[in-house]
C-alpha cells in the first residue's frame, strides 16, 4: 500500500474574496519578495469538510467542531423534562469531558455550558453521550463519574482523522492529523484592487431632497492562480479509522472531490467566484513527500498564467526528480485546460 498520496491543484479564481483579513481585504503574503494572493489552510479544511460533496458521501462519519455542546446537551435535557438546574449541572458535567469549561457569571449563568476552545466531538462519542443524557433524564439524577469515560480514542470520524484534533484537558485522546494542508498562494505576484460601489432606494424619487445614492461603500477583490499542495498519510488515516481502508478510500476521494471543487463562500454573492481546479497532479508513493512550491518563486509573469504555471509545475518535477529521484512510485493528472484525463479516473487513482 502507498503510504503518502500528494495532490498539487492549480485553480484560477476570477476578481473575488473568498477569504478575508481582519480589515475585509483579501488575504495576502510574501513570497519570493513579491505580494501574493493566500487562502489559508484552515479555511480550505473548513470548507471541504462542510461541502455538500463530502457530507454526501461521508455522512455518518463527520465530526461536530463546537463549543457549544454544553447548550445542545441542557436542551435535551430540558426537552426530556428534567428541572432547569440539574439540566445546567448535568450538562455542565457532561460538556466538561471534551473541554475546559466557562466560569458562569450572575449576568450569564448558562456560560458554564460553553466550552472554552472548540473541540472536535466524533459522532461515536455525540451518540454516546446522548445516550447518557436519555438514562440520566429517565433515572432523574447526576452522572457517575465511571460514566463520564466519554472521549474514545478509537472511533469513525473522516474529518478527526484527516485533521486531527487537540484537546488540551485531555492530551492522551489527541489525533494526529493525517492530511497536511498548505495556504494557497497565488502564483503570480498581485495588486488588491478596490470597488467603491453605491446602492440605490427602491423607493427614491430622484427629486427634491429624494435625490443620490442610499448607501455607499468601498469592498476589495482580485484575481489570482493559486497553487495548492495536501499530503495524506494513508497508512496514519486507516490508524485513525479504527483499521477501516474502506472507511479511508472514501475519505481520501471524497477530500480530492472537494479539494478540487470547492470554492470558500467569502462574498460569493458579489462575485459569483466558484472555480473548479485547471490542472491537478497526484502522486501516490512511500518516499518523502515534498511541495512544488519553488516552482512560483519567482513569480509567474505572462500574458497565460495558468498555461505557464503548468509548464513551471512540470519542470519542476522533473528537476526535482533527475537531482533527488523519484519521491513517488506513480503519478496521475489531469488538464481541465487543455482538456486532457478524467476526473473521475484520478479519484480512482488516489486510492489505487
Amino acid at each position: 500500500m502507498s503510504k503518502f498520496i500528494q495532490l498539487h491543484l492549480l485553480t484560477s479564481y476570477p476578481p473575488s474574496n473568498v477569504n478575508r483579513d481582519d480589515l475585509g481585504r483579501p488575504k495576502t503574503a510574501m513570497m519570493g519578495g513579491f505580494e501574493r494572493l493566500r487562502i489559508s489552510s484552515q479555511s480550505l479544511k473548513r470548507h471541504w469538510r462542510t461541502s455538500d460533496m463530502f457530507e454526501n458521501a461521508l455522512s455518518d462519519y463527520i465530526g461536530t467542531r463546537t463549543k457549544r455542546f454544553g447548550v445542545q446537551i441542557y436542551d435535551v435535557f430540558i426537552e426530556k423534562g428534567v428541572k432547569e438546574k440539574s439540566a445546567l449541572e448535568w450538562a455542565s458535567e457532561i460538556a466538561k469531558v471534551f473541554g475546559k469549561g466557562k466560569t458562569a457569571s450572575k449576568e450569564n449563568p448558562r456560560d458554564v455550558l460553553l466550552i472554552e476552545q472548540l473541540a472536535h466531538i466524533s459522532p461515536n462519542e455525540i451518540s454516546d453521550v446522548m445516550q447518557l443524557v436519555d438514562t440520566l433524564a429517565t433515572e432523574n439524577r447526576a452522572p457517575e463519574k465511571e460514566e463520564l469515560a466519554l472521549l474514545k480514542k478509537q472511533h469513525r470520524s473522516v474529518d478527526i482523522a484527516l485533521f486531527g484534533r487537540m484537546l488540551a484537558s485531555s492530551p492522551e485522546y489527541d489525533v494526529e492529523a493525517a492530511c497536511q494542508v498548505a495556504h494557497a498562494l497565488s502564483v503570480h505576484s498581485v495588486e488588491v484592487e478596490s470597488d467603491y460601489f453605491t446602492a440605490i432606494d427602491d423607493l427614491n424619487t430622484n427629486t427634491g431632497d429624494n435625490r443620490g445614492s442610499a448607501h455607499i461603500d468601498e469592498g476589495n477583490f482580485s484575481a489570482a492562480v493559486f497553487y495548492s499542495y495536501l499530503c495524506i498519510n494513508k497508512s496514519l488515516l486507516i490508524e485513525n479509522l479504527d483499521g477501516n481502508e474502506e472507511l479511508a478510500n472514501r475519505a481520501i476521494q471524497a477530500l480530492t472531490e472537494a479539494a478540487a471543487k470547492v470554492t470558500p463562500k467569502g462574498k460569493q454573492n458579489s462575485f459569483a467566484s466558484r472555480a473548479y481546479a485547471s490542472y491537478i497532479r497526484a502522486e501516490i508513493g512511500e518516499q518523502q513527500p515534498r511541495s512544488l512550491s519553488v516552482a512560483f518563486l519567482k513569480p509567474v509573469n505572462g500574458d497565460n498564467h495558468i498555461e505557464e504555471a503548468i509548464q513551471r509545475l512540470e519542470q519542476q518535477v522533473d528537476h526535482f526528480d533527475k537531482v533527488y529521484g523519484k519521491c513517488y512510485n506513480d503519478e496521475g493528472v489531469i488538464n481541465a485546460f487543455n482538456g486532457e484525463g478524467q476526473f473521475d479516473k484520478l479519484r480512482e487513482f488516489v486510492t489505487r
